[in-house]
């Protein structure tokens, strides 16, 4: 195939270019670098800086493209509170902008990196792509937003639209920004470095993380898979964790303990959230192969701020 990526220097968009380019893939990238980094990229992958909203440079590159994943957005959840005109500019903005020049490039598939955040709180659990969606945060809105206007744009211009809502991915070359920083790199690099692992609530609120590889085996997928259009398919690892199960595994991989101190005064967000992969098996043959215990292992293997056990 003939792809576009955009966010394709990011965390998730880096590790899916390169396995596009090893799968014998054409892949054009497209990202701003406000959170992505092209020198992980494969040689092969051909970069290009720019935003997402720059309709003329987005159709340049759509030229004869078959597949578009779409990964470019503001993804801090802390940060979409104090900033939401922001999010709603680039992930809803920026979304309603590649979806035109889809169409007027005449691309016939398009992938979507949507949350699972959309969700929200569930009254049952595992949360399957039935249930009724409850965003309590602009980024949360700003995807759910996205999705329904790729869904209605896809199907006025005989565009598929395929929807991936991700759960908590994490894996080697995660950033980790001074504030906001994802849960799994901050709390490893705090373990490595003695320093205490702040945690709001009680640490018995769950999550599903998911490996970065495994994430990108269902983004592959999507891109060629037959029977998808419309649809929206969870990827996560279908194991719930507490954040409290979370850090006593660290505290084995790493074999330190972990300095824990508890603001019960801050919520702990959303009280469970673990996908139903029912959906993501049938449509893709998604099978996550990674469970967290060995995915923290390979991530201190693997991620070279951390192989030292004194990360940078």
């Amino acid at each position: 195939m003939r792809c576009l990526v955009t966010g394709g220097a990011g965390f998730i968009g880096a590790a899916l270019t390169n396995r596009l380019v090893r799968d014998g893939h054409q892949v054009r990238v497209l990202d701003d670098l406000s959170a992505g980094d092209p020198s992980g990229l494969h040689p092969d992958a051909l970069f290009t800086r720019g935003d997402v909203r720059d309709r003329p440079k987005l159709w340049t590159l759509l030229q004869k493209a078959d597949c578009v994943y779409h990964l470019a957005a503001r993804v801090s959840t802390q940060e979409s509170v104090l900033y939401p005109r922001e999010y709603n500019d680039v992930n809803v903005g920026g979304t309603v902008c590649l979806a035109e020049a889809i169409r007027d490039a005449g691309v016939k598939r398009v992938v979507f990196t949507s949350s699972a955040t959309v969700y929200g709180s569930q009254p049952r659990q595992p949360v399957s792509e039935t249930s009724w969606p409850n965003p309590r945060i602009p980024y949360a809105v700003s995807k759910l937003a996205a999705e329904l206007y790729l869904f209605a744009l896809g199907e006025l211009n005989d565009i598929e639209t395929i929807v991936l809502r991700i759960f908590n991915a994490y894996g080697p070359g995660q950033r980790i920004p001074p504030a906001h920083a994802p849960v799994v790199p901050s709390f490893t690099k705090n373990v490595l470095t003695h320093a205490s692992l702040v945690v709001h609530g009680d640490g018995a609120q769950t999550r599903d993380f998911v490996w970065v590889d495994d994430v990108v085996e269902a983004l592959a997928a999507a891109g060629t898979a037959p029977g998808v259009d419309k649809s929206i398919i969870n990827i996560g690892s279908g194991e719930e964790t507490s954040i409290n199960k979370l850090i006593a595994t660290l505290g084995q991989v790493t074999q330190r303990q972990p300095e824990v101190i508890y603001n019960p005064q801050q919520s702990g967000g959303i009280p469970r959230l673990v996908a139903d992969l029912s959906r993501a098996r049938r449509l893709l043959g998604y099978q996550p192969r990674v469970p967290l215990k060995e995915g923290l292992q390979k991530l201190l293997s693997e991620d070279a701020r951390f192989r030292s056990g004194r990360p940078a």
